[in-house]
């Protein structure tokens, strides 16, 4: 059985910082895209911070770029979102989701097509 299961996530004062993890099972994750995407009441989600399969493609939201960074650990087959500086726009719940194939940076920025997602964790940041 295919699973993203996050963790992480909770309250933080702004200027803060988080870390979110998405683990996987049931595939390789280095076969796999990982996107990193955020939800809030009545928006579209959108993505945040997503790698390629080979990690030659990567995509940051300009919200958050030199604020976010998505790591790997393969022999963990589990990715990282480490939020830092966060702001209280950044409040949201925030997904992992899983992409397969080698796909360039305009399909894994955005949600549609993706194939797996995590439960989904909520992120909330206090001014």
């Amino acid at each position: 059985e295919v699973q993203l299961v996050q963790s992480g996530g909770g309250l933080v004062q702004a200027g803060g910082s988080l870390r979110l993890s998405c683990a996987a099972s049931g595939f390789t994750s280095d076969d796999y895209a990982i996107g990193w995407f955020r939800q809030v009441p009545g928006k579209e989600r959108e993505g945040v911070s997503c790698i390629s399969s080979n990690a030659d493609s990567t995509y940051n939201a300009d919200s958050v770029k030199d604020r976010f960074t998505t790591s790997t650990d393969n022999a963990k087959n589990t990715v990282y979102l480490q939020m830092n500086s966060l702001k209280p726009e950044d409040t949201a719940v925030y997904y992992c989701a899983a992409l397969r194939g080698n796909k360039g940076v305009m399909s894994i920025r955005t949600p549609n097509g993706y194939d797996y997602w995590g439960q989904g964790t909520q992120v909330t940041v206090s001014s």
